[in-house]
């Protein structure tokens, strides 16, 4: 189990940095449900990762540490290619867990340090 929750995690990140949002229908369940978000379905996910590809076309996600348990998994990344604030040493990081249904990421929880444009 811990194997294959690993590996769509994987798939998850890998089809956010080549933009192929046709992967988000093999890697997300039907009823998704996005708790950081509060949005539901792929197309919710293909929405969001086009907005963020959107504001920042060179943005990618590295995988630093990724801890799985049973169906869930906990995953802190680091965005890379994103234009730092002023005063801003490091790149903005995440912290993702999401649990696996059949093979699929059922639901995600996450925090962001990434800094919203006008907040």
């Amino acid at each position: 189990m811990a194997d294959d929750v690993r590996a769509v995690g994987r798939r998850m990140y890998e089809a956010f940095n080549a933009r192929d949002m046709a992967a988000t229908e093999t890697i997300f369940s039907v009823d998704f449900v996005s708790h950081a978000l509060g949005t539901t379905g792929a197309e919710s996910v293909r929405k969001a990762w086009t907005g963020l590809h959107t504001m920042f076309p060179d943005v990618r996600v590295v995988v630093e540490d990724m801890l799985v348990e049973g169906d869930r998994a906990a995953v802190r990344t680091v965005l890379h290619g994103i234009p730092a604030d002023a005063g801003e040493k490091r790149p903005p990081t995440m912290l993702e867990i999401f649990r696996v249904r059949d093979g699929r990421i059922a639901e995600l929880w996450g925090v962001s340090t990434l800094k919203r444009p006008g907040r």
